[in-house]
C-alpha cells in the first residue's frame, strides 16, 4: 500500500512552513537518509530526509509553495511491486493544503513527527495485513489514527474510540494502542498539556489586535507605499513579542558599569591569544559573566513553564542575533563551564550559521536568560522584550566616556556602559533581580574572577 510522506514538523513550535525545493523527482528511488526536499521554517531552512526505501510515486505539493500545514501529505512514496496506478485518488494534492488545521487523514506513523525525520528512533515495519477502514466513535465521527495504529488495534482487540492520542491534532499512534488494554483507554499523554494550553490559546483569541489591514489600507489609501510580504520569521516575530507584552509582567532593572578594568584585561587577553587566532569582545565577557551570575543566584536561572516554574542547573545563556529579515537568538549551552575562549569561537560560529539559516531547532531554543546587545549602533540604553519563557533579558548599550566621581571623591572619567534587565515577575522578584544584576556588574567590574 502506497505511503504518505507528511511535511515534518522540524521543530517543537512549527506547525506550518514553505516546502522551497524538491531534491527528488517522481520515479526517483530513495533509501532511507535519502535527502527529499529543503523545508523553511521560521527560523531556518533545513534538509528533509526519508526514513523508508522505495520509489517516489507522486510530489503532492509543489516546490515553492508556502503555508504548507505540518502533517500535510506532501507526496507518496511506492513499495516494491507498486505502481502509481496504486495511488489512492485521495492523496492528490488538494487546492489549497494550508488552510486546514485538521490532521491529514491517512498519515502513517512511519512519517509522524514522533518518530522518525529526527525525533528518536526509526519506524517499525508496519504488518503486512491491511489497516482497517477508519473507525467512528459514538457519534459517528471519525476517529483518527494511523494505519499502523488501526492495524495494531485490530490484532489486540482494542477499541479506539477510548483511546487518546498523543500524536499531532490528537491523532492515535503505535505508541498509544502498545499502551492500552483490550477494552480499555490507554493513559492520556497529552490530556494535561491540551487542557492548558486551550486558555492560553482562548486569552491570545480575545487580545486587542489593532486596526485591521483593511483600515490601514484605507487610511493610506491617498499616500504612495510599498506593501512587504511578511515571511514566517517576521509573523513568529510578530506573534511572540505581542504575547509577550501582553501575558509576561515585565519590570525593569538599571545599571551602570564601568568598563575600563575590563577593557585594560581584554586587550591583554588578545595580545597574548593573537597566536592562536582568537579575539575576544566585550560581549564574549558579558556571556561568561551573565553563565556565572546564574550560578551564583541559581534561583534566577528559571523560566515560566504555565503553571510552575523550572530552576535549571546549567546557564544556557541565549544571544540575539540581527540577521536579514528577523532576529534569532542561538544559545550557548552550559556557558559556566566554558572558556572565553570557548565562548567566543563558539558565539562567532553560531552567528554566522544564524545569519545563513542553518541553525539546528536546538541551537536556537532553550535556554533560561538572553543578551541583547545595542552598543555596537551607539543606543546608550534600551529595554528588551522578555522571549519566553525566558525568566530574564539583559539589554546592553554602548560604552562610553563619561565623568565619574572616584573612590577618593575626585571628579575623574570613566568608559561607562548602560545596562538593562528586563525580568519577568512571575518567575524573579524584585530582590532577586537585583542580586542577578549586581552579580552581572561585579563579575564585569572585577573580570579576573571569571578565570576563578
Amino acid at each position: 500500500m502506497p505511503t504518505e510522506i507528511l511535511m515534518p514538523a522540524l521543530s517543537p513550535t512549527m506547525e506550518e512552513g514553505t516546502l522551497a525545493k524538491w531534491l527528488v523527482k517522481e520515479g526517483d528511488e530513495v533509501s532511507s537518509g535519502d535527502l527529499l526536499a529543503e523545508i523553511e521554517t521560521d527560523k531556518a531552512t533545513m534538509e528533509f530526509e526519508a526514513v523508508d526505501e522505495g520509489t517516489i510515486g507522486k510530489l503532492l505539493i509543489a516546490e515553492g509553495t508556502e503555508g504548507v500545514k505540518v502533517n500535510t501529505p506532501i507526496a507518496v512514496l511506492l513499495e516494491e511491486g507498486e505502481s502509481a496506478d496504486d495511488i489512492d485518488a485521495s492523496a492528490e494534492p488538494k487546492s489549497a493544503p494550508a488552510s486546514s488545521g485538521a490532521a491529514p487523514a491517512e498519515a502513517s506513523d512511519q512519517t509522524a513527527p514522533a518518530q522518525g525525520y529526527g525525533r528518536g528512533s526509526g519506524p517499525e515495519k508496519a504488518p503486512d495485513t491491511p489497516a482497517p477502514a477508519a473507525p467512528t466513535d459514538a457519534k459517528g465521527e471519525r476517529i483518527f489514527a494511523s494505519p499502523l495504529a488501526r492495524r495494531i488495534a485490530a490484532q489486540k482487540g482494542v477499541d479506539l474510540a477510548s483511546v487518546t492520542g498523543s500524536g499531532p491534532h490528537g491523532r492515535i499512534v503505535k505508541a498509544d494502542v502498545d499502551s492500552a488494554q483490550p477494552g480499555k483507554a490507554a493513559a492520556p499523554a497529552k490530556t494535561e498539556a491540551k487542557s492548558e494550553a486551550a486558555p492560553a490559546a482562548a486569552s491570545a483569541t480575545v487580545a486587542p489586535a489593532g486596526p485591521s489591514t483593511e483600515t490601514v489600507l484605507k487610511m493610506y489609501q491617498t499616500r504612495e507605499f510599498e506593501e512587504v510580504k511578511l515571511d514566517g520569521m517576521r509573523k513568529t516575530i510578530a506573534a511572540r513579542l505581542t504575547e509577550a507584552k501582553q501575558t509576561i509582567p515585565h519590570f525593569y532593572l538599571r545599571r551602570d558599569i564601568r568598563l575600563d578594568a575590563l577593557l585594560k584585561f581584554r586587550g591583554e587577553l588578545n595580545k597574548k591569544l593573537e597566536s592562536r587566532g582568537v579575539k575576544l569582545s566585550v560581549n564574549d565577557f558579558i556571556i561568561k559573566a551573565s553563565a556565572l551570575a546564574l550560578q551564583a543566584v541559581p534561583d534566577a536561572n528559571a523560566v515560566w513553564a504555565g503553571d510552575r516554574v523550572l530552576k535549571l542547573k546549567p546557564s544556557d545563556v541565549a544571544v540575539a542575533v540581527a540577521i536579514e529579515g528577523g532576529l534569532f537568538t542561538p544559545v550557548l549551552k552550559d556557558a559556566e563551564m566554558k572558556s572565553l575562549s570557548a565562548l567566543s569561537t563558539e558565539m562567532k560560529d553560531l552567528a554566522t550559521r544564524a545569519r545563513d539559516r542553518k541553525l539546528a531547532p536546538d541551537e536556537y531554543q532553550g535556554g533560561s536568560f538572553a543578551i541583547s546587545n545595542l552598543g555596537m549602533f551607539g543606543i546608550d540604553n534600551f529595554d528588551a522584550v522578555i522571549n519566553p519563557p525566558h525568566g530574564g533579558i539583559l539589554a546592553v548599550g554602548a560604552g562610553v566616556k563619561k565623568p565619574v566621581v572616584g573612590e577618593d571623591g575626585e571628579l575623574t572619567s570613566a568608559t561607562v556602559m548602560s545596562v538593562t534587565l528586563s525580568v519577568d515577575h512571575r518567575v524573579i522578584d524584585g530582590a532577586l533581580g537585583a542580586q542577578l544584576l549586581d552579580q552581572i556588574v561585579q563579575n564585569l567590574e572585577n573580570p579576573m574572577v571569571m578565570l576563578a
